[in-house]
Formats: C-alpha cells, structure tokens, sequence
C-alpha cells in the first residue's frame, strides 16, 4: 500500500511543503479575490435594479408634472405604491419649484413634515439623462437610495422631482447573496485545498518509487531499480541503475586486481620461504622471517583494501544472527570444552549493511579470541543502540570467563601484530583486523572487564532497516 505523502505534515524547504503552499495560497487568492469581484458585481446589479424602480416612479411623477394644468398644486396619485402613503415608511417623493421666489414643495404623506436632501447640493455629478443617484440621510436616519431629475415645463416652471426609499431590503439581499457567496467559496477553498493535497500526492507518486527503489537496493533487496516511470522520472531512474551497475563493476575489478596481487606477491615470498627453510644458516633464517612477516603483511593490506572496496558497495546487506549461530557452533568444535551460547532478550533480527565474509571474519576473529581465553564458557549478547548521530546500531558483546586483561594493555591489545602473551597461537592480528574491518563500516570496537570475571570485546555496527 502507497504511503501518504510527507505534506500532512510538511516539513519546510521539501517539495511537497512548496508546492501544496504555494497551490494553497494561489487557489485562497484566487477565491478572495473573485469573491470580492462578484460581491461588487452583485451589489451594483442591485443598486441598478434598485433605481429602475426609482426611475418608474420619478417618471410619473414627471409625467403629472409636465401634464397638470397647474403644477405648481398638482398632486399625484396613481403611483400605486401604497407605502409612499405611510408616514416615515421609508419610501418618499418630493416636487420642489425651483424658479423664482416661489420655493414650492409637494411631498409624499410618508415625509410628514421632512424634506429630502438634494444630491446636486452634495456635489453629486448628473449621469444619463440628466439624473442624479447617490445615498442620503432620511428623516429617520435610515439611509436612502435617492434619484433626482430636474425638469423644465416652460413657462409654467422648473421643477425638481425627488424619489428615495429606504435601502434594508437591498441591503437585506445583498448580505445573504455575500453570505451564500462566502459559505460556496469556503466549500470550494477546502475542495481546492483537498484536490492540492492529492494532486501533490499523485505528483510526486514516482519520486516516492524512485526513493522506495534506492532504499531497497541499499538494503540489499534488489539489485536494480524497477518498474515504469514517466518520461521526466525515467531518465534519472536509468541513470542510477547505470551508476549501480558501475560501482559493482569497480569493485568487482577491485577484487579481480586484489586477487591477481596477493597471487603475484605470495608465489615468490612462498618460494622464497621454501627455499630458506632448506638452508639452516642465519641468513636464510633472517630472510624466512621476513618472508613471513612479509606475507602476513601482504596478507593484511590486501584485506583491507579488499575490503574497503566492498564497503562502499550497493545493496549489501547480511543477517547478522545466521553468522553468529553458525560461529557458535563451530567453535566448540575447535575448542572442546568450551560452552558458547547466544544471548538475545528481545529477539532482534538485525541485518549488516555489508558482505556476509566480512561479517564473518569480525565474529570469527572475537569468538576465537574469547575462547582462546575463556576457563569455561563464552557468552555473545545483542542489544540495539544509537549513536549521536540517530543512527541504527546492533551492539554484541561477547564475553568470556578467563584471566581478563588490565585496562593499561587493552589499547595494546587492539594495535596490529602485537601479542601480549607468547603462550597463545596466533599472530597479532585478529583484533587489529576487527578494528579495521569495524571501522571500515562506520562502527567500533571496545575492550572492558566482563561480569563473568573476564574480558568483555564490544562491538557496535551500524544495522538497516
């Protein structure tokens, strides 16, 4: 099953958390800023329809106006509003003489006493045909939606035709159409927001594989990287198996150069050992013993370098318990006597990042020590650990019951070739090469005083998932 991706909980500067941000942001600006676009749009198409209606009305009462035979005491009644009738309903008219010294005004009956403001006095502009629109102050202190037009009857006057109404049912409507409009852009903000999430998701489905891929060929599971990519992820993908490919092809030919030395070096220092140990003089005593000190140099080197080439391979991966348990049962094997047993509490089955050989040749190494030393018994115990820097580690500690060693020897112990007890077979080298071999993986090994009375070698490697 395909894992969710990472921008659940983005962490900043990877691309999952830039892309879901910015489509976020973009998809929120968008949204706001055609919600305000449409808001505007709706309140002005309501403020049209709003003065049509006003206009039908300024329009009969112009039409009264112009038609009375006096209209300076004509008085219109067929407007067919019924709340012009009603005092302070909110809807008025107003006819105001505006020549000579008359000073005239006929008022709708919902104006009571009051008067209507003139929008020309606050410095309203006159738009098509002559007429004027804006808001005022009415006699209750609502505010009026006002359309005015003057009029010229000839020589019966000049006059001013007012018509206003109270704007709550406008202002009514349009605060439920933004209100509905907010609540449908909310919806489809966290629609935008939820598709972002998925189109990141589906986006980024390829570089997931490409990531799970690499992760498998590091832990040893595959070999190469597989499956389809699209055309953009594909190249990158083929160009990591080529890079695959070629680190084992270096190292396969580190081995093959390893190989072809150690034979080329030995053949003459094994001929060169042979034909001195046929000839008992000093000389040839002095050039066997460099011969083999040669050949357990060679021997090391060559090791190492094997080694460091395996290191940094790809897809290396060993069972860690395999190895021990097959040790365990082989070295008693070798030392009659010795009990060797396994101690892993909370059953780990941890895996090396590296070639089985090697893992073999450090288990080998310190088992064999241990029981070299060991009066009775040899304990190998497993536990998990970390190092400061978050890494996996498997850490074993084998443990024997013989002499031990002073805390002012165990530095010594671990140099290479030094042997601080002659009584011993062996060369020297065994923990020097655990040392090397640990460190060439990125791990360590330590020496401390076992509880069993003797000594404890601790080692600590890194694991992989």
């Amino acid at each position: 099953m395909a894992r969710w991706p990472k921008f659940w909980a983005p962490q900043r500067g990877s691309i999952a958390f830039r892309l879901f941000v910015s489509a976020t942001f973009w998809s929120l600006v968008i949204l706001l800023g055609a919600g305000i676009a449409l808001s505007a749009l709706y309140r002005r198409t309501a403020e049209a329809d709003f003065d049509n209606r006003l206009d039908v009305y300024m329009h009969a009462l112009i039409a009264d106006v112009a038609t009375a035979d006096d209209p300076s005491t004509a008085m219109p009644t067929h407007l067919g509003e019924p709340l012009f009738e009603i005092s302070l309903s909110g809807w008025y008219w107003q006819i105001t003489r505006l020549d000579g010294d008359h000073g005239d005004i006929r008022t709708s009956r919902s104006l009571f006493t009051s008067h209507l403001p003139r929008l020309a006095d606050q410095g309203v502009a006159e738009g098509a045909g002559s007429v004027r629109e804006g808001y005022v102050i009415g006699p209750d202190a609502r505010v009026l939606r006002l359309v005015e037009r003057a009029i010229d009857v000839g020589a019966q006057g000049k006059y001013l035709v007012q018509v206003a109404a109270t704007t709550g049912d406008m202002e009514d409507n349009i605060d439920k159409f933004q209100l509905a409009l907010a609540a449908t852009f909310l919806a489809l903000a966290l629609a935008l927001i939820g598709t972002s999430a998925l189109q990141v998701h589906y986006g980024l489905e390829p570089l997931r594989r490409l990531q799970e891929g690499v992760g498998d060929i590091r832990r040893g599971g595959r070999e190469h990287i597989e499956g389809a990519f699209p055309v953009d992820i594909a190249p990158l993908a083929a160009e990591l198996n080529l890079l695959i490919d070629a680190n084992r092809a270096i190292v396969e030919r580190a081995r093959t150069q390893v190989g072809n030395l150690a034979h080329a070096l030995k053949t003459p220092l094994s001929v060169i050992a042979n034909e001195s140990d046929d000839d008992p003089a000093q000389f040839a005593a002095k050039v066997r013993e460099q011969a083999h000190l040669m050949r357990d140099q060679v021997t090391f080197y060559l090791d190492r370098a094997r080694v460091a080439a395996r290191a940094g391979a790809f897809g290396r991966a060993t069972d860690v318990l395999p190895v021990i348990d097959s040790l365990l049962r082989t070295f008693p094997k070798i030392y009659a006597g010795r009990r060797l047993r396994l101690v892993n509490p909370s059953d780990l089955a941890p895996k090396f990042a590296g070639e089985q050989q090697d893992l073999e040749e450090i288990f080998g190494n310190l088992i064999d020590n241990a029981c070299k030393w060991a009066a009775d018994e040899v304990v190998v115990s497993l536990s998990q650990t970390s190092d400061g820097a978050a890494r996996r580690l498997i850490q074993v500690d084998i443990d024997d019951d013989g002499p031990g060693l002073p805390e002012n020897l165990r530095s010594a112990a671990l140099a290479r070739g030094r042997r601080l007890d002659e009584s011993k077979p062996g060369s020297g080298l065994g923990l020097s090469i655990v040392v090397e071999l640990a460190e060439l993986y990125h791990g360590t090994l330590s020496l401390a005083t076992s509880p069993q009375g003797g000594l404890r070698a601790t080692l600590r490697l890194p694991i992989i998932d």
